[in-house]
């Protein structure tokens, strides 16, 4: 049986850490300011009463700790957990799919995603910091 692109995905999920990270991405209004919550080098779940539709392209400014200035991506919404419909365990908000990111940015978000795993281990509790 051939391989096909969505298991290939699916099988081959990026490392996330638990973390809270201020991003600003696109919408209607404007730009929005809320928490990201989980990262990824492919991608982040931002906690946000008005989730953005399901395919809908943002760019995104993620200040990473310890740069001097922000990252600017380019993503697309790929799940969302309505207000008062999101499952007990998870909080109201949507994931973001990094899109056409280049080397160097997806670098530089996946080893600080490497870092932060190597100093909260997933056997320790969920560590959550600002």
């Amino acid at each position: 049986m051939a391989d096909t692109p969505e298991k290939h995905v699916a099988n081959d999920r990026a490392p996330r850490v638990e973390y809270e990270l201020p991003v600003a991405y696109s919408s209607v209004s404007g730009f929005v300011t809320d928490w990201a919550v989980n990262l990824s080098r492919g991608g982040l779940y931002i906690n946000t009463d008005k989730p953005l539709p399901v395919d809908t392209v943002v760019r995104i400014l993620v200040t990473l700790p310890g740069a001097h200035f922000p990252v600017e991506l380019k993503g697309r919404v790929t799940r969302t957990n309505a207000l008062g419909a999101a499952p007990a365990n998870q909080s109201p908000g949507m994931a973001v799919e990094f899109v056409d990111v280049d080397d160097d940015k997806r670098s530089r978000i996946g080893e600080f995603v490497e870092r932060l795993r190597a100093e909260f281990p997933p056997e320790a509790p969920a560590a959550t910091r600002k």
